[in-house]
């Protein structure tokens, strides 16, 4: 009988596991909602690419390109799908829609594989701005940006292009809350992510490229090392090769985190996710971020196969907190393990994700006092955009706020 009992354990855990893993693979960090009952208007032009594609779709009483506003995908894994994203940037405020009806025309660009580098996928950038100004009907200048990650392929894109002498016939550059200055998700999350025992989704998005390169510290999987990535350093280098920032157009940003120091209500040390009672994951705590040496971020322990792990970082600031746009950083796993049967007690499901000062290039994350600056009382020179706005509330990654896209809006050339 203890046999048996045995085997129907490893039996059960197997599909536990299992299931853990499908829903995973399902979902994985970078999640997007999807918006019911809405559909997506057809496309006027559609363009392959090198390593991507692109959809135009005209604006108000025009039959060709004409002021173009060219914008780029984000960060996940797989191939781009511009239906998601048309329908993410009409959901909660029209941009598109506003941008069609203001008399834009709108270019959004997707990639093969939004996890590949984004020196990589800045060629697909480079070439569909080309095509924009090939196609273009009269001589109004282009605006080019991006959301999230693709701010920071476009900024590279137009940068390159100044440095090799081409003329991108951009007047205006914007980001929509992009990790200039780096993104955060939680060390014991990106390490939970890898002590999963089967191959998964999120283990895949830490350890693909593009996160690498954006995340302010990465995880190493192989020898549990918290660090700077030498892919992020690399694409660091290529920035500064390239100027850094393209000279010629206006750099607009906006933040989905506040800018008066206010961060989301996630205090440092504390539980952020604990599996309770289940058999895959018994006795797992993942902490909110704290400042300090040796501080645990993570006590991982798994029933099959058998193993226990803790996670510490030395010298972080309190960065779960940190003005700045949310992600649903523990809440995409617990829903995760809850769909898999295990018991969970959630109890900070947003935290910071790329915090304010990144978004809007002011501060670097290394110190306190920079992280939770109060940037709407620094000097707009420490800058490295022209101009920029950060929410009035704290808001998701990526949230397209009427306060937000309506101040874009009002910006864009006429």
């Amino acid at each position: 009988m203890r046999g048996r009992r045995s085997d129907t354990r490893v039996r059960t855990a197997g599909r536990e596991r299992g299931a853990v893993h499908r829903c995973v693979r399902a979902r994985g960090f970078a999640a997007v909602a999807a918006v019911g009952g809405a559909t997506v208007p057809a496309a006027d032009e559609e363009w392959d690419l090198p390593g991507g594609f692109a959809r135009v779709y005209y604006g108000g009483g025009h039959h060709g390109i004409t002021r173009p506003v060219v914008m780029a995908d984000g960060f996940n894994l797989g191939r781009s799908d511009l239906d998601a994203l048309y329908l993410g940037l009409d959901a909660d405020f029209p941009l598109i829609g506003s941008l069609r009806q203001r008399g834009h025309d709108v270019i959004l660009i997707g990639y093969d594989e939004r996890s590949a580098s984004i020196l990589d996928n800045a060629r697909t950038v480079t070439d569909a701005i080309m095509r924009t100004i090939a196609s273009q009907l009269g001589g109004a200048p282009l605006t080019v940006g991006g959301f999230s990650m693709g701010g920071l392929v476009t900024r590279y894109a137009l940068a390159r292009l100044e440095y090799q002498r081409i003329d991108h016939r951009t007047q205006l550059y914007f980001s929509y809350d992009s990790p200039h200055r780096g993104a955060v998700v939680p060390v014991g999350l990106q390490a939970f992510a890898h002590f999963i025992p089967v191959p998964n989704d999120f283990a895949k998005q830490m350890n693909s490229t593009a996160a690498r390169q954006m995340l302010w510290r990465h995880y190493n999987s192989q020898d549990g090392s918290v660090g700077v990535d030498p892919e992020r350093e690399k694409f660091l280098a290529a920035l500064r090769d390239v100027g850094g920032w393209p000279r010629i157009p206006r750099l607009l940003a906006v933040a989905n985190g506040r800018g008066d120091g206010q961060g989301p209500d996630v205090p440092p040390g504390q539980t952020a996710l604990a599996s309770t009672g289940d058999r895959i994951y018994p006795g797992t705590k993942l902490l909110t971020q704290a400042e300090g040496h040796d501080v645990v971020v993570a006590e991982l322990k798994r029933f099959f196969p058998k193993a226990e792990k803790t996670i510490r970082t030395s010298g972080f600031p309190a960065l779960d907190g940190a003005p700045g746009g949310t992600l649903g950083s523990y809440r995409i796993l617990a829903a995760a393990l809850e769909k898999a049967g295990a018991t969970v007690d959630l109890r900070h499901p947003d935290v910071c994700f790329v915090p304010t000062v990144s978004a809007v290039s002011i501060r670097d994350l290394d110190r306190p006092e920079d992280l939770y600056a109060n940037v709407d009382e620094l000097a707009p020179d420490d800058s490295n955009l022209d101009d920029f706005l950060c929410s009035s509330t704290t808001t998701g990654h990526t949230a397209i706020t009427e306060e937000l896209g309506t101040w874009l809006l009002d910006r864009l050339p006429r």
